[in-house]
């Protein structure tokens, strides 16, 4: 029984030591467009008198241009763990917007000239809205997910440039829940 251990043991560790051998980290960094619902609330109440009810609140879905950058670990020959950043700014209703994601989660690609990979991301996203005169700022946090994947296409032996990554957002800020498209590209570098 021992020995069985024993040997399990050593097959584990040389199964763990081959897996590493191969480790791989992969670093991206580029250009990233997403389209959020984004609700606001008006600063002002409708005058007294006005033929229709004014809306509370009004949601709209701006065109938002930023960055991404993401960091993956592949212990093993497909599989790997990512941490994935990203900030996207512009304007709703003539107020700055900025959306940041911070999301983690296992990712499995297909090594070779041309490299499709696919990821499950989690974390969290933080919104924030400044103020105009017309529109009350606000600032806050919320739960994030990411499913998605893209294409790596290898320019030199270190290098890869990532043609596009396509990835469903899905947020949850206030108490509903908003679900966003999010693409992004540029350049991969391998270590």
């Amino acid at each position: 029984m021992r020995r069985s251990l024993l040997v399990l043991a050593a097959l584990f560790l040389s199964l763990l030591v081959a897996g590493t051998a191969h480790a791989q980290v992969q670093i991206f960094g580029g250009y990233s467009y997403l389209r959020p619902s984004v609700t606001v609330q008006p600063f002002a109440e409708c005058p007294m008198g006005s033929p229709s009810p004014c809306p509370s609140s009004s949601t709209t879905h701006p065109n938002l241009n930023g960055w991404e950058a993401s960091g993956t670990y592949n212990p093993f020959h497909v599989l790997g763990f990512t941490a994935d950043f990203d900030g996207n700014f512009g304007t709703v209703l003539g107020s700055t917007l900025h959306v940041q994601t911070y999301l983690f989660g296992p990712q499995v690609h297909f090594p070779g000239p041309v490299s499709p990979f696919a990821h499950v991301l989690v974390g969290a996203a933080h919104e924030s809205v400044g103020s105009n005169g017309s529109a009350v700022p606000f600032t806050e946090n919320a739960f994030a997910t990411a499913v998605g994947g893209g294409i790596d296409v290898k320019v030199v032996p270190f290098v890869s440039l990532r043609l596009i990554q396509l990835d469903y957002l899905v947020t949850r800020f206030g108490s509903s829940t908003q679900n966003q498209p999010r693409a992004s590209a540029g350049i991969v570098v391998h270590f």
